[in-house]
């Protein structure tokens, strides 16, 4: 079985598990020590997946939200069980099973979200892809939108970005823009990559968040990098975008790095 066919299989093994706790609303909800919720979901789907890699991968490392860092192969599988646990919790359908692999770079992503009925993936150098479930794939491409008072914005909230000191520099962006919406979590940057939105950025996030972002949105033609420009999901906040506006978005924002890097 080769990655992608895995990483499929795994996305189908957690959805499985997932939506239909998700419908039935039927978990406990637990608080960890960062103050954001956890459930019951979220643990069996990590563990469901850390299990099957154990069993067809024994050799590759794996990162997850909730268990942590297992192995040392460059090799490495970067996992989060439920993004968007806030959504899952209160029954809004915007949730998703992030998977991807590095070996030093991005070599594959998956974001699953089966209460969207939605399901996106891409491997480097072969494209970025979308789906239905149940339906075939269809390639994907970021806009061509090239002017910020063209564009259409996704982020997911305000508290952060007065958190990075940068609050005015990203209302203004947000100012100079046609559109902004809070559609959030992955679901900003899966838009970007279909091309419906333009921008996608968030200022703080953790490798977990973002594994499964960049493959897909670079495949599909994208730019990603953290608010300091620096590419890939490594930089410990998000700034996504078509490409063509990514540097005047850098610069409205005045290319600040996160004080910590998760």
């Amino acid at each position: 079985m080769n990655d992608l066919d895995l990483a499929i299989e795994l996305a189908d093994l957690a959805d499985a598990i997932s939506h239909p706790h998700f419908r039935a609303q039927d978990f406990a909800v637990e608080t960890k020590p960062d103050l954001t919720p956890v459930t019951e979901c979220d643990r069996a789907v990590e563990k469901a997946i850390m299990d099957r890699l154990a069993e067809v991968r024994p050799d590759d490392s794996v990162l997850g939200e909730e268990f942590g860092a297992h192995g040392s192969s460059s090799r490495r599988w970067i996992i989060d069980p439920i993004d968007g646990t806030k959504n899952f919790v209160r029954g809004v359908p915007v949730w998703a099973t992030l998977i991807s692999l590095y070996d030093d770079r991005p070599l594959l992503g998956v974001v699953s979200a089966p209460a969207l009925g939605r399901r996106w993936w891409a491997e480097s150098g072969l494209g970025a892809y979308a789906t239905e479930l149940g339906s075939a794939a269809e390639r994907i491409s970021v806009s061509s939108v090239d002017a910020l008072d063209d564009a259409s914005l996704s982020y997911s909230s305000l508290s952060g970005w007065k958190e990075l000191g940068i609050l005015d520099e990203f209302l203004g962006l947000c100012d100079s823009l046609w559109r902004t919406r809070g559609y959030g979590d992955f679901y900003s940057y899966m838009l970007l990559a279909e091309g419906a939105v333009d921008l996608a950025c968030e200022p703080e996030l953790a490798l977990y968040d973002m594994g499964a972002l960049v493959p897909i949105v670079l495949e599909a033609g994208g730019t990603f990098t953290n608010t300091a420009g620096v590419p890939g999901p490594f930089g410990g906040n998000a700034v996504a975008s078509n490409s063509r506006l990514h540097e005047a978005t850098l610069d409205r924002l005045g290319r600040v790095a996160p004080a910590q890097v998760s």
